[in-house]
């Protein structure tokens, strides 16, 4: 059975798309900082699905390597990578924020998106076959006043994702991001936005990137801003 790699899969967007992969035939592995709401995760998965779940702070290199070597040696090399783990920060203007505030930020969302990517990259190369998905946002396509972390961040995971797609061409796996609006997650309240989708929403979009997209899509990034 295929596998799948799913970061932040304890809450919000990565719950549902770790389920919405699972409906879809695929194990999972689950790789978040705090491991009781990854064993809720595992235990909502579908009758059949496999789930496997790995505590991990994705910004801390030996952590990324530690989830890498443990899944490609006990499951096999991942069909599907969905770089999902993020923070909003905290709410204040460029001149309130501190460089911890910046880091705070920009280590889960963006440089665990390298880490996590470089992690996998070269068996799935080899096995010629495969999808890296990564969780960006409107944020990624316009300025947000207060969360200027947050967006640089966002634009920063785009642009890493078309440069991936982009290595990858004429290997057999590509690259996709997803671009969602306001989402009814605790992430959204950060930046007082009226939700205008669920997670599960979101989810079906990531499991068309992840499966049904044809490659011709690679280095898309695909928005979703609700009904």
């Amino acid at each position: 059975m295929a596998l799948a790699v799913v970061t932040g899969a304890g809450s919000g967007i990565g719950r549902a798309t770790a389920l919405e992969l699972g409906r879809r035939g695929l194990d999972v592995v689950l790789v978040g900082r705090t491991e009781r709401s990854l064993r809720e995760t595992a235990d909502r998965a579908p009758v059949g699905a496999r789930t496997r779940v790995l505590v991990a702070d994705i910004s801390r290199e030996s952590d990324v390597e530690r989830v890498a070597r443990r899944t490609l040696a006990e499951v096999g090399t991942p069909r599907v990578v969905i770089n999902n783990a993020g923070v909003a920060g905290r709410k204040a203007r460029i001149e309130d924020l501190s460089a911890d505030d910046w880091d705070a930020v920009m280590g889960p969302n963006l440089r665990g998106v390298f880490l996590v990517t470089r992690a996998f990259l070269p068996s799935m190369r080899e096995a010629g076959v495969g999808r890296f998905v990564t969780i960006a946002s409107i944020s990624a396509t316009l300025g947000s006043p207060g969360l200027a972390p947050y967006s640089a961040s966002k634009w920063g995971a785009v642009g890493f994702t078309k440069s991936l797609a982009e290595e990858l061409r004429g290997s057999g796996v590509q690259a996709l991001s997803v671009l969602p609006g306001s989402v009814d997650t605790p992430m959204v309240k950060v930046g007082g936005f009226v939700p205008q989708m669920a997670p599960e929403d979101v989810a079906r979009v990531v499991a068309f990137a992840a499966i049904d997209a044809p490659d011709a899509m690679n280095g898309s990034a695909i928005d979703c801003f609700g009904p």
